[in-house]
Protein backbone atom coordinates (compact mmCIF):
# COMPACT_ATOMS: atom_id res chain seq x y z
CA UNK A 1 0.00 0.00 0.00
CA UNK A 2 1.12 3.47 -1.01
CA UNK A 3 2.55 5.42 2.24
CA UNK A 4 -0.22 8.59 1.48
CA UNK A 5 -2.69 5.63 1.42
CA UNK A 6 -1.39 4.07 4.64
CA UNK A 7 -1.20 7.35 6.66
CA UNK A 8 -4.59 8.59 5.09
CA UNK A 9 -6.35 5.45 6.52
CA UNK A 10 -4.90 5.43 9.33
CA UNK A 11 -5.87 9.06 10.54
CA UNK A 12 -9.12 8.07 10.05
CA UNK A 13 -9.35 5.07 12.06
CA UNK A 14 -6.84 6.47 14.54
CA UNK A 15 -6.40 3.00 17.20
CA UNK A 16 -5.03 5.80 20.01
CA UNK A 17 -7.10 6.07 23.14
CA UNK A 18 -9.01 8.80 23.66
CA UNK A 19 -8.80 9.86 20.06
CA UNK A 20 -11.46 11.58 18.78
CA UNK A 21 -10.70 11.87 14.83
CA UNK A 22 -11.91 8.05 13.76
CA UNK A 23 -15.61 9.02 15.72
CA UNK A 24 -15.82 12.43 13.94
CA UNK A 25 -14.87 10.50 10.80
CA UNK A 26 -17.58 7.83 10.91
CA UNK A 27 -20.24 10.60 11.49
CA UNK A 28 -19.11 12.43 8.51
CA UNK A 29 -19.31 9.31 6.17
CA UNK A 30 -22.74 8.27 7.97
CA UNK A 31 -23.71 12.27 7.54
CA UNK A 32 -22.23 12.70 3.78
CA UNK A 33 -24.01 9.13 3.45
CA UNK A 34 -27.45 10.46 4.58
CA UNK A 35 -27.33 13.54 2.38
CA UNK A 36 -26.60 11.17 -0.46
CA UNK A 37 -29.51 8.71 0.52
CA UNK A 38 -32.01 11.60 0.45
CA UNK A 39 -31.38 13.72 -2.33
CA UNK A 40 -31.33 10.48 -4.14
CA UNK A 41 -34.65 9.17 -2.87
CA UNK A 42 -36.01 12.56 -3.36
CA UNK A 43 -35.06 12.59 -7.31
CA UNK A 44 -36.09 8.95 -7.37
CA UNK A 45 -39.78 9.62 -5.84
CA UNK A 46 -40.38 12.90 -7.81
CA UNK A 47 -39.51 11.09 -10.95
CA UNK A 48 -41.74 8.15 -9.90
CA UNK A 49 -45.22 10.49 -9.56
CA UNK A 50 -43.85 12.07 -12.57
CA UNK A 51 -43.75 9.24 -14.70
CA UNK A 52 -46.35 7.08 -12.63
CA UNK A 53 -48.89 10.21 -13.58
CA UNK A 54 -48.21 10.54 -16.93
CA UNK A 55 -48.28 7.04 -17.96
CA UNK A 56 -51.95 6.80 -16.09
CA UNK A 57 -53.12 9.83 -18.33
CA UNK A 58 -51.57 8.97 -21.15
CA UNK A 59 -52.80 5.26 -21.07
CA UNK A 60 -56.41 7.73 -21.50
CA UNK A 61 -55.83 10.30 -23.50
CA UNK A 62 -52.91 9.43 -25.36
CA UNK A 63 -50.00 11.20 -26.13
CA UNK A 64 -51.20 13.43 -28.73
CA UNK A 65 -55.25 13.82 -30.12
CA UNK A 66 -55.91 15.79 -33.48
CA UNK A 67 -58.93 17.07 -32.85
CA UNK A 68 -60.78 20.32 -35.44
CA UNK A 69 -59.76 23.35 -34.35
CA UNK A 70 -63.26 24.27 -33.59
CA UNK A 71 -64.31 21.14 -31.76
CA UNK A 72 -65.87 20.07 -34.69
CA UNK A 73 -66.70 16.63 -36.18
CA UNK A 74 -64.69 15.29 -38.57
CA UNK A 75 -64.75 12.68 -41.55
CA UNK A 76 -63.86 8.96 -40.44
CA UNK A 77 -61.76 8.56 -43.61
CA UNK A 78 -59.39 11.67 -44.07
CA UNK A 79 -57.18 10.83 -46.63
CA UNK A 80 -54.73 13.91 -46.15
CA UNK A 81 -54.76 13.15 -42.32
CA UNK A 82 -54.32 9.85 -42.60
CA UNK A 83 -51.24 10.27 -45.23
CA UNK A 84 -49.50 12.37 -43.19
CA UNK A 85 -49.90 10.26 -40.51
CA UNK A 86 -48.63 6.86 -42.27
CA UNK A 87 -45.16 8.92 -43.71
CA UNK A 88 -44.44 10.12 -39.64
CA UNK A 89 -40.63 8.92 -39.13
CA UNK A 90 -41.80 7.61 -35.84
CA UNK A 91 -43.69 4.01 -35.09
CA UNK A 92 -47.33 4.86 -33.37
CA UNK A 93 -50.94 3.47 -32.95
CA UNK A 94 -53.49 5.48 -34.38
CA UNK A 95 -57.34 5.34 -32.86
CA UNK A 96 -60.67 6.74 -34.15
CA UNK A 97 -62.53 8.53 -31.08
CA UNK A 98 -65.47 10.10 -30.14
CA UNK A 99 -65.73 11.97 -26.90
CA UNK A 100 -69.45 13.79 -25.79
CA UNK A 101 -71.22 14.52 -22.87
CA UNK A 102 -73.85 12.09 -21.53
CA UNK A 103 -76.11 11.16 -18.99
CA UNK A 104 -75.94 7.42 -17.43
CA UNK A 105 -78.88 6.45 -15.48
CA UNK A 106 -79.95 3.10 -13.68
CA UNK A 107 -83.16 3.04 -11.63
CA UNK A 108 -83.84 6.51 -10.11
CA UNK A 109 -79.82 7.04 -9.69
CA UNK A 110 -78.08 9.35 -12.74
CA UNK A 111 -74.99 10.33 -13.21
CA UNK A 112 -73.29 12.62 -15.95
CA UNK A 113 -70.10 11.44 -17.83
CA UNK A 114 -67.92 12.00 -20.50
CA UNK A 115 -68.34 8.77 -23.14
CA UNK A 116 -65.04 8.09 -24.86
CA UNK A 117 -66.14 5.70 -27.95
CA UNK A 118 -62.76 3.88 -29.64
CA UNK A 119 -62.45 2.15 -32.37
CA UNK A 120 -60.65 -1.13 -31.21
CA UNK A 121 -60.83 -1.51 -27.13
CA UNK A 122 -57.79 -3.81 -27.59
CA UNK A 123 -55.58 -1.30 -29.27
CA UNK A 124 -56.46 0.55 -25.77
CA UNK A 125 -53.43 -0.04 -23.90
CA UNK A 126 -54.53 2.62 -21.20
CA UNK A 127 -57.62 0.71 -20.78
CA UNK A 128 -56.25 -2.59 -21.06
CA UNK A 129 -54.23 -2.82 -18.38
CA UNK A 130 -56.17 -0.98 -15.96
CA UNK A 131 -59.11 -3.67 -16.07
CA UNK A 132 -60.56 -5.18 -12.46
CA UNK A 133 -63.04 -6.78 -13.07
CA UNK A 134 -64.72 -8.38 -16.40
CA UNK A 135 -63.10 -8.18 -19.99
CA UNK A 136 -62.20 -5.80 -22.64
CA UNK A 137 -65.46 -6.29 -24.08
CA UNK A 138 -66.67 -3.34 -26.23
CA UNK A 139 -69.06 -5.02 -29.04
CA UNK A 140 -71.76 -3.80 -29.41
CA UNK A 141 -74.79 -2.78 -26.82
CA UNK A 142 -71.03 -2.85 -24.39
CA UNK A 143 -69.93 -0.34 -22.36
CA UNK A 144 -67.30 -0.15 -19.58
CA UNK A 145 -67.04 1.86 -16.52
CA UNK A 146 -64.90 2.65 -13.84
CA UNK A 147 -65.57 0.91 -10.65
CA UNK A 148 -66.07 4.20 -8.88
CA UNK A 149 -68.74 4.68 -11.05
CA UNK A 150 -70.40 1.63 -10.62
CA UNK A 151 -70.03 2.44 -6.96
CA UNK A 152 -71.77 5.15 -6.92
CA UNK A 153 -75.08 3.29 -9.40
CA UNK A 154 -74.79 0.43 -6.99
CA UNK A 155 -74.38 -1.82 -10.36
CA UNK A 156 -71.90 -4.55 -11.74
CA UNK A 157 -70.59 -6.63 -14.34
CA UNK A 158 -73.96 -8.13 -16.37
CA UNK A 159 -76.00 -4.85 -15.52
CA UNK A 160 -78.04 -2.91 -17.92
CA UNK A 161 -78.03 0.88 -17.29
CA UNK A 162 -79.49 3.67 -19.84
CA UNK A 163 -77.31 6.46 -21.55
CA UNK A 164 -79.09 9.39 -23.16
CA UNK A 165 -77.29 11.99 -25.24
CA UNK A 166 -77.18 15.25 -23.26
CA UNK A 167 -77.45 17.35 -26.56
CA UNK A 168 -79.99 15.83 -27.64
CA UNK A 169 -81.81 16.24 -24.33
CA UNK A 170 -81.01 20.23 -24.04
CA UNK A 171 -82.73 20.46 -27.23
CA UNK A 172 -86.66 20.87 -27.49
CA UNK A 173 -87.00 20.32 -31.25
CA UNK A 174 -84.92 17.31 -31.79
CA UNK A 175 -86.23 13.97 -30.39
CA UNK A 176 -83.96 12.74 -27.13
CA UNK A 177 -81.33 9.77 -28.27
CA UNK A 178 -80.61 7.37 -25.45
CA UNK A 179 -80.18 3.44 -25.76
CA UNK A 180 -79.71 0.63 -23.21
CA UNK A 181 -76.13 -0.81 -22.49
CA UNK A 182 -74.69 -4.19 -20.69
CA UNK A 183 -71.79 -3.76 -18.47
CA UNK A 184 -68.93 -5.67 -19.26
CA UNK A 185 -66.15 -4.58 -17.83
CA UNK A 186 -64.83 -2.39 -14.87
CA UNK A 187 -61.56 -0.62 -14.41
CA UNK A 188 -59.39 1.42 -11.87
CA UNK A 189 -56.81 3.98 -12.68
CA UNK A 190 -56.41 4.98 -9.11
CA UNK A 191 -58.06 8.72 -11.15
CA UNK A 192 -60.48 10.28 -9.71
CA UNK A 193 -61.57 12.35 -12.39
CA UNK A 194 -61.60 9.43 -14.70
CA UNK A 195 -63.07 6.60 -12.75
CA UNK A 196 -66.07 8.55 -11.72
CA UNK A 197 -66.63 10.33 -15.44
CA UNK A 198 -65.38 8.45 -17.63
CA UNK A 199 -67.27 5.70 -19.90
CA UNK A 200 -65.98 3.58 -22.88
CA UNK A 201 -68.26 2.23 -25.74
CA UNK A 202 -67.29 0.68 -29.67
CA UNK A 203 -67.07 3.55 -31.95
CA UNK A 204 -69.81 2.04 -34.28
CA UNK A 205 -72.04 2.65 -31.21
CA UNK A 206 -71.17 5.90 -30.13
CA UNK A 207 -71.72 7.26 -33.64
CA UNK A 208 -74.93 6.15 -33.08
CA UNK A 209 -75.89 7.66 -30.05
CA UNK A 210 -74.23 11.16 -30.96
CA UNK A 211 -76.03 11.10 -34.48
CA UNK A 212 -72.10 11.42 -35.76
CA UNK A 213 -72.71 8.70 -39.20
CA UNK A 214 -69.11 8.42 -40.51
CA UNK A 215 -67.86 11.12 -38.22
CA UNK A 216 -65.54 11.12 -35.39
CA UNK A 217 -64.07 13.98 -32.57
CA UNK A 218 -60.44 13.07 -34.20
CA UNK A 219 -57.80 10.66 -33.61
CA UNK A 220 -55.61 9.65 -30.45
CA UNK A 221 -52.30 8.99 -31.61
CA UNK A 222 -50.06 6.47 -28.36
CA UNK A 223 -46.70 6.16 -29.61
CA UNK A 224 -44.12 2.92 -27.65
CA UNK A 225 -41.30 5.58 -26.62
CA UNK A 226 -42.33 8.88 -24.75
CA UNK A 227 -39.03 10.74 -25.53
CA UNK A 228 -40.93 10.51 -29.18
CA UNK A 229 -43.65 12.64 -28.41
CA UNK A 230 -42.44 16.09 -28.54
CA UNK A 231 -40.44 15.26 -32.57
CA UNK A 232 -43.78 13.50 -33.44
CA UNK A 233 -45.72 16.49 -32.54
CA UNK A 234 -43.59 19.28 -34.27
CA UNK A 235 -43.35 17.09 -37.60
CA UNK A 236 -47.55 16.94 -37.03
CA UNK A 237 -48.13 20.35 -36.25
CA UNK A 238 -45.63 21.31 -39.23
CA UNK A 239 -47.37 19.23 -42.10
CA UNK A 240 -50.94 20.00 -40.66
CA UNK A 241 -52.29 23.48 -40.44
CA UNK A 242 -56.45 24.48 -39.91
CA UNK A 243 -58.65 22.93 -39.07
CA UNK A 244 -56.32 20.30 -37.25
CA UNK A 245 -55.59 21.23 -33.54
CA UNK A 246 -52.82 19.11 -31.81
CA UNK A 247 -53.40 18.59 -27.54
CA UNK A 248 -50.95 16.81 -26.08
CA UNK A 249 -51.77 14.88 -22.59
CA UNK A 250 -49.70 17.56 -20.84
CA UNK A 251 -51.10 20.62 -22.36
CA UNK A 252 -53.96 19.18 -21.82
CA UNK A 253 -53.49 19.02 -17.98
CA UNK A 254 -50.70 21.69 -17.75
CA UNK A 255 -52.02 22.72 -14.30
CA UNK A 256 -51.02 19.85 -12.75
CA UNK A 257 -47.82 19.28 -14.65
CA UNK A 258 -46.76 23.20 -13.86
CA UNK A 259 -47.17 22.36 -10.10
CA UNK A 260 -45.41 18.94 -10.23
CA UNK A 261 -42.07 21.38 -11.86
CA UNK A 262 -42.42 24.14 -9.73
CA UNK A 263 -42.58 21.40 -6.53
CA UNK A 264 -39.61 19.63 -7.92
CA UNK A 265 -36.68 22.19 -8.01
CA UNK A 266 -37.48 23.89 -4.41
CA UNK A 267 -37.66 20.41 -2.91
CA UNK A 268 -34.88 19.01 -4.23
CA UNK A 269 -32.80 22.19 -3.09
CA UNK A 270 -33.85 21.39 0.77
CA UNK A 271 -32.47 17.88 0.31
CA UNK A 272 -29.71 19.30 -1.06
CA UNK A 273 -29.18 21.37 2.12
CA UNK A 274 -28.82 18.48 4.21
CA UNK A 275 -26.45 16.67 1.46
CA UNK A 276 -24.31 20.16 1.95
CA UNK A 277 -24.42 19.98 5.82
CA UNK A 278 -22.73 16.44 5.56
CA UNK A 279 -19.52 18.28 3.11
CA UNK A 280 -19.36 20.71 5.72
CA UNK A 281 -18.68 18.26 8.37
CA UNK A 282 -16.13 16.63 6.37
CA UNK A 283 -14.19 20.21 7.06
CA UNK A 284 -14.50 19.72 10.76
CA UNK A 285 -13.13 16.17 10.43
CA UNK A 286 -10.15 16.88 8.75
CA UNK A 287 -9.47 20.35 10.48
CA UNK A 288 -9.86 18.24 14.18
CA UNK A 289 -7.34 16.18 12.41
CA UNK A 290 -4.90 18.59 11.72
CA UNK A 291 -4.77 19.57 15.16
CA UNK A 292 -4.80 16.32 16.63
CA UNK A 293 -1.94 14.84 14.44
CA UNK A 294 -0.05 18.28 15.01
CA UNK A 295 2.92 16.79 15.94
CA UNK A 296 2.65 13.78 13.51
CA UNK A 297 2.67 16.05 10.72
CA UNK A 298 5.68 17.59 11.93
CA UNK A 299 8.08 14.84 12.46
CA UNK A 300 7.18 13.79 8.66
CA UNK A 301 7.86 17.75 7.64
CA UNK A 302 11.10 16.66 9.67
CA UNK A 303 11.64 13.46 7.89
CA UNK A 304 11.93 14.53 4.52
CA UNK A 305 7.98 15.25 3.65
CA UNK A 306 7.31 17.98 1.42
CA UNK A 307 4.58 20.20 1.79
CA UNK A 308 2.70 19.19 -1.23
CA UNK A 309 2.88 15.16 -0.67
CA UNK A 310 1.05 16.93 2.97
CA UNK A 311 -1.56 18.50 0.58
CA UNK A 312 -2.38 15.27 -1.14
CA UNK A 313 -2.58 12.95 2.40
CA UNK A 314 -5.33 15.21 3.48
CA UNK A 315 -6.90 15.41 0.04
CA UNK A 316 -6.90 11.64 -0.24
CA UNK A 317 -8.31 11.10 3.26
CA UNK A 318 -11.66 13.92 2.03
CA UNK A 319 -11.49 12.13 -0.98
CA UNK A 320 -11.79 8.20 0.92
CA UNK A 321 -14.87 10.40 3.41
CA UNK A 322 -16.09 11.13 -0.01
CA UNK A 323 -16.15 8.00 -2.01
CA UNK A 324 -17.48 6.02 0.93
CA UNK A 325 -19.76 8.29 2.14
CA UNK A 326 -21.40 8.70 -0.92
CA UNK A 327 -20.76 4.80 -2.46
CA UNK A 328 -22.68 4.24 0.97
CA UNK A 329 -25.22 6.85 0.39
CA UNK A 330 -26.17 5.59 -3.30
CA UNK A 331 -26.48 1.79 -2.20
CA UNK A 332 -28.70 2.84 0.75
CA UNK A 333 -31.10 4.72 -1.79
CA UNK A 334 -31.52 1.91 -4.17
CA UNK A 335 -31.86 -0.76 -1.28
CA UNK A 336 -34.61 1.44 0.00
CA UNK A 337 -36.13 2.35 -3.63
CA UNK A 338 -36.12 -1.65 -4.26
CA UNK A 339 -38.08 -2.05 -0.76
CA UNK A 340 -40.64 0.42 -1.99
CA UNK A 341 -40.64 -0.90 -5.78
CA UNK A 342 -41.25 -4.60 -4.52
CA UNK A 343 -43.24 -4.31 -1.12
CA UNK A 344 -44.82 -0.99 -1.39
CA UNK A 345 -43.72 -0.18 2.18
CA UNK A 346 -45.50 3.90 2.28
CA UNK A 347 -49.28 3.50 0.93
CA UNK A 348 -50.99 7.24 -0.43
CA UNK A 349 -54.36 7.92 -0.44
CA UNK A 350 -55.64 7.37 -3.53
CA UNK A 351 -58.18 9.70 -4.04
CA UNK A 352 -55.53 12.72 -3.54
CA UNK A 353 -52.43 11.25 -4.93
CA UNK A 354 -53.90 9.46 -7.73
CA UNK A 355 -51.69 6.46 -6.61
CA UNK A 356 -52.02 3.94 -3.80
CA UNK A 357 -48.61 3.49 -3.08
CA UNK A 358 -45.56 6.29 -3.64
CA UNK A 359 -43.92 5.43 -6.78
CA UNK A 360 -40.05 5.13 -6.90
CA UNK A 361 -37.80 5.21 -9.87
CA UNK A 362 -34.29 5.20 -9.89
CA UNK A 363 -32.29 7.16 -12.56
CA UNK A 364 -29.08 5.64 -12.84
CA UNK A 365 -27.77 8.93 -14.82
CA UNK A 366 -28.82 11.06 -11.65
CA UNK A 367 -27.75 8.62 -9.69
CA UNK A 368 -24.36 8.61 -10.46
CA UNK A 369 -24.08 12.62 -10.85
CA UNK A 370 -25.40 13.07 -7.06
CA UNK A 371 -22.37 10.50 -6.25
CA UNK A 372 -19.62 12.21 -8.05
CA UNK A 373 -20.62 15.60 -7.05
CA UNK A 374 -20.65 14.11 -3.34
CA UNK A 375 -16.77 12.69 -3.75
CA UNK A 376 -16.31 15.96 -5.84
CA UNK A 377 -17.32 18.22 -2.63
CA UNK A 378 -15.62 16.12 -0.38
CA UNK A 379 -12.27 16.80 -2.34
CA UNK A 380 -13.02 20.88 -2.66
CA UNK A 381 -14.38 20.70 1.64
CA UNK A 382 -10.61 18.87 2.25
CA UNK A 383 -8.94 22.31 0.74
CA UNK A 384 -9.13 24.13 3.54
CA UNK A 385 -7.54 21.70 6.33
CA UNK A 386 -5.09 20.56 3.63
CA UNK A 387 -3.64 24.35 3.45
CA UNK A 388 -2.97 24.63 6.79
CA UNK A 389 -1.73 21.49 7.02
CA UNK A 390 1.30 22.00 4.53
CA UNK A 391 1.76 25.24 6.12
CA UNK A 392 3.16 23.86 10.02
CA UNK A 393 6.15 24.45 10.42
CA UNK A 394 7.98 21.55 12.12
CA UNK A 395 10.02 23.02 14.86
CA UNK A 396 6.94 24.68 16.71
CA UNK A 397 5.13 21.38 15.92
CA UNK A 398 7.68 19.44 17.84
CA UNK A 399 8.62 22.06 20.69
CA UNK A 400 7.34 19.88 23.58
CA UNK A 401 8.58 16.33 22.26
Amino acid sequence: MPLAFHIAFRHLKAPQKGSFSTFAGILAILGLGMGITALILTFAVLKGFENTISQKIAGFDGHIRIQHFMDQPMRENDAFLDSVIRQSPFPMTVQLYIQKPALLRKGSRAEGVIVEGIGDGSKFAGLSSILVSGELDLSPGSIIMGNRLADQLKVGVGDKLVLFDLESITRVSTAQRFRQYRITGLFHSGLLEYDKTVVYLSLADAQTLFNMPGQVSGRIITLDDMRNVRPVYRYLETNLGYPYYLLSWKEKHRVLFDWMSLQKWPILFIFGMIAFVGVVNIISVLAMIVIEKMREIGTLLALGLTPARIKRLFLLEGAIIGVIGSVFGGVLAVGLAYLQIKFQIISLPEDVYFMDNVPVEIHWGVTGIIIAIGIISSIVAALGPTIKASRVKPAEALRYE
